[in-house]
């Protein structure tokens, strides 16, 4: 795999912004036909980051460069800082930013797949919320979404709200203002279920040791309840590194991925 990081100028933003991205790479052992592969665009991975983290963190605290290795997939790793994918009510528009800058300006140079069918998206916590975000609000651009121990039912997670209150009302306004708007995904899952076209494929797990554990089971019953269909897996495990390192390589056996040679 190659490894790149890349800082770009970001219209929607203003600034300059970070990406890491990871990509196969032709050698000896690759697989057959790089070449055209290449020409084609390998599939892409969007995977985002948590609230305390950056476009580094994948890397650098699991092992996700190897878990790649041989798939031919190519990851997309963006820096959204602490912005909850959202445009914020007082501050910047990152969710404008991360589903349509990012994509776009991927795209363009990397050599990565315009199909839905090899696009995906992954996150952890806050990158949780984002993936799923991506999948309920742009379905038509993810054949599958997964989330790791996301902040899904914000509602829910009163341990993260009144820790980083300031913060809420920057990005979501009030508690009244956020229920039912475009960054409540209990909301979102409403939209999502009464899709009559081809819906992405959603993968959830996290930790009963987790304080965002309820905040998951809030979403998983409701997405049951409407009848979405979601991969679901839970077990012992905290909010940590080591947990998402082990849950990373079933999101990319459970990947709708052809196998390389």
């Amino acid at each position: 795999m190659a490894f790149i990081q890349c800082e770009f100028f970001s219209e929607t933003l203003a600034q300059v912004c970070s990406l890491h991205a990871i990509l196969p790479q032709a050698n000896r052992t690759s697989c057959k036909d790089f070449e055209a592969k290449a020409e084609a665009g390998f599939p892409v991975l969007y995977l985002f980051h948590g609230l305390h983290d950056n476009q580094s963190a994948w890397t650098s605290k699991s092992s996700i460069e190897r878990y790649a290795t041989n798939r031919g997939l190519a990851v997309v790793m963006p820096a959204v800082h602490r912005s909850f994918y959202s445009n914020m009510k007082h501050g910047y528009n990152y969710w404008t930013f991360v589903s349509q800058e990012v994509p776009t300006i991927a795209k363009s140079i990397l050599p990565l797949s315009n199909e839905r069918a090899n696009t995906f998206v992954a996150g952890l916590s806050m990158g949780g919320y984002g993936a799923f975000k991506m999948a309920l609000k742009k379905p038509e651009n993810f054949a599958a979404a997964a989330s790791l121990s996301g902040a899904l039912d914000l509602q829910e997670a009163e341990q993260l709200k009144e820790e980083y209150l300031p913060e809420w009302h920057d990005i979501f306004g009030s508690p009244e203002e956020f229920e039912g708007s475009e960054n409540d995904l209990m909301s979102a899952l409403d939209s999502f279920a009464a899709l009559e076209t081809e819906k992405p494929k959603l993968y959830q797990c996290c930790g009963t040791e987790d304080y965002l554990y309820q905040s998951n089971i809030s979403f998983l019953n409701r997405a049951r309840e409407l009848r979405v269909e979601i991969d679901y897996e839970e077990g012992p495990g905290d909010h940590e590194w080591g947990y998402w390192d082990k849950q990373i390589q079933r999101v990319l056996d459970w990947l709708p991925l052809e196998t390389s040679d």
